[in-house]
């Protein structure tokens, strides 16, 4: 018996022994690159009397300072540095996502905003989603995909300030893409989950999984090793390849760049996209490929003394930042001290305000009236500063009624023709809501019970096992004083389509309530957290800046500006800084999860205030040093002064600032 044990014990490490072997045979790391991994490292201050480029890849800024000093503006260099970023970030930035949108052009001083987010497939309803089960919208599937915003964004920014043709300014994302770039530590972070899950991302999404783990499941990523994606250097050569046959037959330069677009939402690739939708109970169809179109815009602002702060409308979150920082304006943060229990207490309240707003009134302006005068008055800024307090909230605060404001700004104004022409309809179903505290504890009840129960929905993949994740962001300005301010998102979270196209889980960002402003309609935009910021001062141009992150871009930027603009840093000092992060609201993404009272605090502030923040009421969570969860802007700044330029990128992320 005793042999007999021994023998199977002996097989048993042998096993062990040669799977070991295996494994570390077939794991091992392909070529290995030189690269200079700028993640957690702390970096200088960006400088240059010419140019300046912020982005989250260094790639993706050494590529657009070659465009600009090929005599390329801040649109061409942008649209090449984006691709580039699809390629390096796919993992949180796919090719062709969204990509919201700023764009300053010098020559007429004016600021546009285009409206980088899709819109949801005709089939797409909340009585889709119900049939099936689901009580919000599920990731891993088909019916997650928005219809692709950035193809259009792409050529609408070419065809209406760009210089260069598409074949030009994609061609080193094709480069990249073929010859492979050095993977980096966000990459792996995004792709290393386990072996247990990596097998199961194979099963789940067999083509993602083919894409990313080059059907080596069990081999993880390693610092600096090759990584190439030639099925998207394969789509993109074809895009471009259409643009060039289009000019040898003689097509001047808009009508090529029509056939780029047409090419993706009308030809070979909106047919994979289709079948793809057809054979799997998708919800996206020929015609909404066909009929999509995005638009220029007018964008939203609000003012924080001197400075003017730009936003893209409602269909994203990015007028959280003036909101909040008009409830701020007056308030001498100075004298509490940056970082203090006190300023940290104020700024949060600040945006949970806002973030109240942003939940009860913020959806897609083409099939929501929202209140955005109102909200973004002077008179609302100021009732609303009536609301802080000396305690933490608690939950999330009572939202307001802009809708008192909304008419008393639109009365002033010289362009207000007609009432019909509000941007709210429904004032008596809004003004049951003006007594700001009525119900407000059930509300959030509500909340809490609503996201427990979705929660107890999610898959043990959704819970653990996400690939990719968080968005990427891209500053420009250029040797003529053009500047852009792009975030591109979305990640490989649901089936991937032939050619390395993700169409990533956008549609998540809605909600199957009715009564959200966010609710599910077909042909309606989400409202989505990524987002542009733009900043003037005194009338004139002063800098671009954005960050990934989700719920906490907004905070983000708003902690970088007043670091900037309170404090007096440069801009790598203010990206640099710790920072806090609350989470007193329904998620974006769904579940929509929900943290009543919860503020995160980087390590230096939790050691130094975690306690006191405890005993105004905080449900204090303290995190390590320079977390990715804390988001990583990029700024790209002109002195108003001297002419002279600046940038910082987040260490946080890969991100890298530079100048010429």
């Amino acid at each position: 018996m005793n042999r007999i044990l021994k023998y199977i014990l002996g097989s048993f490490f042998s096993l062990i022994v040669l799977l070991s072997v295996l494994y570390f045979v077939f794991s091992r790391p392909n070529e290995i690159l030189e690269f200079d991994d700028p993640y957690q490292q702390d970096r200088p201050l960006a400088e240059g009397s010419k140019m300046m480029v912020a982005s989250g890849h260094p790639l993706a800024t050494k590529v657009a300072l070659e465009i600009l000093e090929k005599g390329g503006n801040a649109a061409d260099a942008g649209v090449a540095a984006l691709l580039v970023l699809n390629v390096t970030q796919g993992e949180e930035a796919s090719f062709p996502g969204v990509a919201p949108l700023l764009y300053y052009d010098s020559k007429s001083q004016n600021v546009e905003s285009y409206t980088g987010a899709g819109k949801a497939p005709s089939k797409a309803t909340i009585e889709y989603f119900q049939s099936r089960g689901h009580k919000y919208i599920p990731t891993l599937k088909y019916s997650s995909q928005l219809v692709p915003a950035s193809p259009d964004v792409i050529v609408a920014l070419l065809k209406k300030y760009g210089t260069m043709s598409f074949s030009q300014v994609s061609a080193p994302a094709i480069k990249i893409a073929e010859e492979g770039f050095p993977v980096h530590r966000i990459l792996m972070r995004n792709l290393n989950i386990n072996l247990f899950k990596r097998f199961g991302f194979s099963i789940l999404l067999p083509y993602n999984a083919e894409v990313y783990l080059d059907k080596k499941w069990w081999k993880p990523l390693y610092h600096k090793e090759k990584f190439a994606r030639p099925a998207l250097g394969k789509t993109l050569r074809e895009i471009a390849n259409v643009e060039s046959g289009a000019i040898k037959a003689g097509l001047d330069r808009n009508k090529a760049l029509d056939s780029v677009r047409k090419y993706f939402y009308e030809g070979p690739i909106a047919e994979k996209i289709v079948r793809a939708h057809d054979s799997n109970d998708g919800t996206m169809t020929k015609s909404d490929l066909a009929t999509y179109s995005g638009a220029w815009e007018k964008p939203l602002q609000g003012n924080y003394g001197p400075y003017t702060i730009f936003s893209n409308q409602t269909w994203n979150q990015g007028a959280v930042v003036p909101l909040a920082l008009q409830i701020l304006e007056g308030i001498d943060l100075k004298s509490m001290g940056h970082n203090s229990p006190q300023y940290i207490h104020t700024v949060a309240q600040a945006i949970e305000l806002a973030m109240a707003d942003r939940e009860k009134y913020f959806g897609d302006p083409a099939f929501v009236n929202v209140p955005i005068k109102g909200l973004l008055s002077k008179e609302y800024a100021t009732e609303r500063r009536k609301f802080l307090q000396s305690n933490a909230f608690g939950k999330t605060p009572p939202f307001g009624n802009p809708i008192l404001y909304q008419e008393k700004k639109l009365s002033r104004e010289s362009d207000f023709h007609s009432k019909k022409n509000s941007s709210f309809q429904d004032k008596d179903k809004i003004s049951e809501h003006s007594s700001l505290n009525r119900n407000q504890n059930e509300n959030n009840s509500s909340l809490v019970l609503n996201s427990s129960e979705d929660n107890r929905q999610l898959s043990f993949w959704e819970k653990t096992g996400k690939v990719g994740r968080d968005t990427t962001y891209l500053s420009i300005i250029d040797p003529k004083g053009n500047s852009l301010s792009l975030t591109p998102s979305d990640f490989p979270q649901s089936p991937m389509i032939e050619g390395d196209i993700t169409l990533g889980i956008r549609m998540t960002q809605f909600r199957l309530d009715p009564n959200h402003p966010s609710a599910l309609l077909p042909g309606k935009r989400p409202t989505i957290t990524p987002n542009a910021s733009m900043v003037f001062k005194d009338g004139k141009f002063f800098m671009s800046f954005g960050t990934p992150g989700g719920d906490m871009q907004t905070q983000a930027t708003i902690q970088v500006f007043l670091n900037m603009i309170v404090f007096g840093m440069n801009p790598q000092a203010a990206v640099n800084a710790p920072r806090f992060r609350s989470l007193n609201w329904p998620d974006a993404f769904s579940p929509h999860t929900y943290y009543p009272g919860r503020l995160e605090l980087e390590k230096e502030i939790n050691s130094k205030h975690g306690n006191v923040l405890k005993e105004l009421g905080y449900d204090v969570i303290g995190r390590d040093v320079w977390e990715y969860d804390f988001a990583a802007p990029c700024i790209s700044m002109k002195d108003p002064k001297t002419g002279k330029l600046y940038g910082g990128a987040d260490p946080r992320k890969e991100s890298w600032a530079e100048g010429r």
